[in-house]
């Protein structure tokens, strides 16, 4: 396993304060199929409603999503968006006792018109934009940076979401930056698309994206000058410039910039990339990853959230699947175990049932069929178990296996009903049971499941056990002795 994967697997909860402009997102799903008789515009007729937040919203979601203990801290309206944006905020696991309520000014929200037309995937169609952009009341403004300074104590790290809707203001940036680098505590900040980035100076990381950082940079076009610039500018320690599908550059201070690549998408929506990005920067410095792990795990995130549509936090064992993926492809079925519990914690996030059996399957025949369609209909996962060579001669005798544990674990891979192939050298599947926790398991056979030898430790981890229909006809052992039988000649 790589060290980055090994890091993964030690997350644990850490703390950050989330300042920056908290955004609903609305997504209004219905059918497009029809054109207005009045104009020639499409017709929308909306079937639900979908509410997320946006902006800082979304950062301090996908924060939750990699373990973080995350406090809310910026301006809502007193309407009914901030009411929805509360909720949205609380239901992804974050503290809003931070979220100033402004009476004079609306909840910024983000109103996008989603239509399926021809029974073909969702698109937007239109965005309505609910927001003001006049400069916060002298009131408010004060009201977010005592909320700010009084919830910096005890933070792993600051993140500030600039989106340029007046929250984060020079003199509240300035405030924050210096109170957190006074107590020892990162900042992090993903910069609204300005001319000026003074305000974020002193930061311990930016990470625009390539436009943004043009903007600042004055007509500067090369990234790696961009980040140099920035760099000195802004005196950070890292600025990390996002390049769409080429991954990243990385510019350390006192370092050589570096473009970290990523894998190539198919891109659904690109809304809320810069924001996971900005969070799992944020998870991995707060784990003391290297910049460039960071970076890298980043690149892993922001990948799966351009793959879905709208905004959405991806969970940290989906985000280790895709690490898995992307260092070590996989080109079928088998698996060792510490990288099966990786993909296995991912299944878990995604509500499924997973099943796990084992046995030799040499000579796999219409019976093994059979069972593992029955074992695969049992939950949404089957892992499958198999004996390593010697343990197979141990069981069967001399002779045995006919097929080595490759071929083995090939045929089985070539099974439909199998999700997953993973080898076990011990005698019995004690160890593979506990390293898998399966929700089920199962094995074939006439007998009661108080037979299996694993049974007392099934019952031990209060995993169920299950025994599944005999599918009677020619074992392993008998088709061997046919075999044998007929090569020598004794059978007509």
């Amino acid at each position: 396993m790589s060290d980055l994967l090994t890091s993964l697997a030690g997350f644990g909860a850490f703390k950050v304060l989330v300042i920056g402009d908290f955004m609903l997102d609305e997504l209004v799903h219905g059918d497009a199929s029809r054109l207005s008789p009045d104009a020639p515009v499409p017709v929308l007729t909306v079937d639900r409603i979908e509410r997320t937040g946006g902006g800082a919203s979304n950062v301090a979601a996908c924060l939750a999503g990699l373990g973080g203990l995350v406090q809310c801290c910026g301006v809502i309206g007193a309407d009914g968006g901030g009411g929805h944006l509360r909720t949205a905020v609380e239901a992804s696991g974050c503290a809003v006792d931070g979220l100033v309520i402004d009476a004079d000014r609306p909840t910024t929200i983000k109103r996008s018109l989603v239509g399926l037309a021809q029974h073909r995937h969702p698109q937007k169609m239109f965005r309505i934009d609910i927001e003001s952009s006049s400069p916060l009341s002298e009131a408010t403004s004060s009201a977010v940076r005592e909320r700010a300074l009084a919830m910096l104590a005890g933070m792993d790290a600051v993140c500030i979401e600039d989106y340029g809707k007046g929250v984060c203001t020079p003199e509240l940036c300035r405030v924050v930056i210096d109170a957190a680098k006074a107590a020892g505590i990162p900042v992090l900040v993903d910069p609204a698309n300005i001319d000026d980035y003074e305000r974020y100076a002193g930061a311990d990381v930016m990470t625009p994206n390539r436009t943004e950082a043009e903007r600042a940079c004055g007509g500067l076009v090369d990234p790696a000058a961009m980040a140099a610039d920035l760099l000195e500018r802004c005196r950070l320690d890292a600025i990390v410039i996002t390049l769409d599908k080429r991954g990243a550059l990385l510019l350390e201070r006192g370092g050589e910039a570096e473009v970290i690549a990523t894998s190539e998408r198919e891109v659904y929506d690109v809304t809320g990339a810069g924001d996971m990005v900005l969070a799992a920067i944020t998870a991995a410095r707060c784990h003391d990853l290297s910049w460039p792990e960071a970076v890298t795990l980043s690149n892993a995130a922001a990948g799966l959230e351009v793959e879905t549509f709208g905004a959405h936090a991806i969970p940290l064992a989906k985000v280790a699947q895709e690490v898995l993926r992307l260092q070590s492809p996989q080109t079928g079925k088998v698996r060792n175990l510490r990288d099966l519990q990786l993909e296995l914690g991912a299944h878990r996030e995604a509500g499924h049932r997973v099943v796990l059996t084992n046995g030799c399957f040499d000579v796999i025949h219409a019976g093994h069929v059979a069972y593992l369609r029955d074992a695969r209909e049992q939950g949404d996962v089957l892992i499958v178990g198999i004996n390593c060579d010697e343990q197979v001669g141990r069981m069967k005798g001399q002779g045995r296996p006919v097929y080595g544990l490759d071929d083995r674990m090939a045929i089985l891979s070539e099974l439909a009903c199998v999700d997953y192939v993973v080898p076990f050298g011990e005698p019995t599947a004690t160890e593979l049971i506990e390293s898998t926790r399966p929700d089920l398991y199962v094995k074939g056979g006439d007998y009661a499941v108080e037979d299996i030898s694993e049974y007392p430790f099934l019952m031990e981890l209060g995993i169920e056990c299950r025994v599944l229909a005999h599918h009677p006809g020619l074992g392993s052992t008998d088709i061997v002795e046919r075999v044998r039988e007929a090569g020598s000649g004794t059978r007509a």
